[in-house]
């Protein structure tokens, strides 16, 4: 076993797994939240993990730790004194592929346009897959892998990234095979996501280009292997629930998982498709009622609340305190897209405790092992748990509340992939 990273002298380790029957190290409740909301959490006071082979060998009281895992004999020692670590951020719901920009829209809004009033006027989705056509493939990795410098620097270890700025089954292939690269290419793990059924192409009727996505583009996407999930933008003026289960349906038989866009800018139903349909997760979810709620939690479809979306479009946030309430385990995603241009977990975090009404310890948890089951992973991805991935992230704060408690900067100092240090301030 060669030993890959020892980090030592923490102020806090956050494993994410609670650490009953494990006393050494660990923390007491805030006085702002409770002690079963700390205990959840599985916090350890100076502490230390130590990483073997890529993976989580041994967390806990830093002494022990260290005099078992020597920091000298480790390819990676780093010192965290005052610091804090956690696991690395799962963002499960992404549109980070893309070309173009759009931040004249953004100052449309301002001016009081609508999200449907800009796209009616030819900018918005359709604006993004002309520019994304007209892009060479090189010039797409590259912005790509740009994003994901910026999502690693934040802290984010594991990424969902969707096509559909093609639209047509060859840009649609292209998108993929370009997601595939950033994943071999960057450090951050790239989950790759088709969704053709994105928005209608200029010129066509929904159910016409519907035929298109489950006849010529759905074949296609299952041949080249590349895409895990299917997803659809289940929306007034762009697929309907009936369209939308067609397109969903053909992608499992085509082995995807369901993904569903629901009840975004109206309440339409998708979100009881996205229980009927088995999906991984129902994304977005801010015009969702109790009994959409209620179906989610008895299908096991995990809810994603992207609170960016909502301060992009100066809209009403979801209400996550009704999912949490239900018992539904709530994830977090950035969205990121060009019409939410935030690459940030942590300004995320910020939005959906300040906005949403999520403790700090409800975000995290939000952030990474419920954001890890919205995309189907193990269920130590997201954790720091002996056995799970050695994905981690070293804020430079004494706490992890200090994610959406200093909200505007990064808190991220150093971040861990598989052991090994990828990003450092």
């Amino acid at each position: 076993m060669t030993l890959t990273a020892v980090v030592y002298d923490a102020a806090e380790i956050v494993t994410l797994e609670a650490n009953e029957g494990n006393d050494g190290g660990r923390a007491s409740a805030s006085d702002d939240e409770t002690p079963d909301e700390t205990a959840d959490l599985g916090i350890y006071e100076d502490a230390a993990v130590a990483i073997e082979d890529g993976e989580v060998a041994r967390v806990g009281a830093s002494g022990p730790v260290t005099r078992e895992f020597p920091p000298e004999n480790a390819a990676y020692a780093v010192d965290a004194t005052g610091k804090s670590v956690i696991p690395g951020f799962v963002d499960p719901h992404t549109h980070a592929l893309f070309a173009g920009d759009r931040s004249d829209e953004f100052q449309a809004k301002l001016r009081g346009k609508t999200y449907q009033e800009i796209m009616a006027e030819g900018g918005g989705i359709l604006r993004t897959v002309r520019a994304t056509r007209e892009a060479s493939d090189e010039q797409l990795l590259d912005h790509l892998l740009g994003h994901l410098d910026t999502m690693l620097a934040h802290g984010t270890t594991t990424v969902e990234v969707k096509s559909g700025y093609g639209l047509d089954t060859e840009t649609e292939l292209r998108m993929l095979d370009i997601i595939d690269r950033a994943d071999d290419r960057h450090a951050v793990d790239v989950v790759a996501t088709f969704m053709g059924a994105h928005a209608v192409p200029e010129g066509r009727e929904a159910d016409n280009y519907v035929a298109e996505v489950v006849d010529d583009q759905l074949p296609e996407v299952a041949s080249q292997g590349i895409a895990q999930f299917c997803d659809v933008f289940c929306e007034e003026g762009v697929f309907d629930v009936d369209q939308s289960r067609r397109v969903l349906e053909a992608g499992k038989d085509a082995g995807l998982t369901p993904k569903v866009h629901a009840e975004e800018l109206s309440h339409i139903g998708g979100t009881k498709l996205a229980a009927e349909i088995g999906a991984a997760s129902a994304d977005h979810l801010l015009h969702s009622t109790e009994e959409d709620i209620a179906a989610l939690v008895d299908a096991d479809v995990v809810p994603v609340l992207l609170p960016g979306t909502a301060f992009g479009l100066g809209a009403e946030y979801a209400d996550a305190r009704a999912f949490l309430d239900a018992g539904a385990d709530v994830a977090i995603a950035t969205d990121f897209n060009p019409n939410c241009y935030s690459q940030s977990m942590g300004f995320a975090a910020s939005l959906s405790c300040v906005e949403m009404g999520l403790t700090p310890a409800e975000a995290l948890r939000a952030a990474t092992t419920n954001a890890a089951a919205a995309l189907d992973l193990p269920e130590s991805v997201g954790t720091l748990r002996e056995g799970a991935p050695g994905d981690l992230a070293i804020l430079d704060a004494p706490s992890y509340v200090h994610v959406p408690y200093n909200f505007g900067v990064n808190a991220v100092e150093t971040v861990l992939k598989d052991g090994e240090v990828v990003s450092r301030e």
